[in-house]
């Protein structure tokens, strides 16, 4: 699944580049930035991480600057 269509099934402004903060329940939130996306998943970025980690684009995520 494309970001284009990540953006019209989920209803949210995911785009390659945008940074995000992504709070995984019990952890404190993570800064990041969208770096693609495939299979309906966003691979996000975390900042001080050297890889991506798949990420659902409504479980989460808040997309910031939007």
């Amino acid at each position: 699944m494309s970001m284009k269509m990540i953006r019209q099934t989920h209803g949210v402004p995911a785009k390659r580049g945008q940074r995000v903060r992504f709070t995984l329940e019990g952890s404190a939130p993570r800064l990041g930035t969208i770096r693609s996306a495939d299979g309906g998943m966003l691979y996000v970025q975390l900042d001080g991480d050297g890889f991506t980690r798949g990420l659902h684009p409504t479980l989460g995520l808040e997309y910031l600057g939007a």
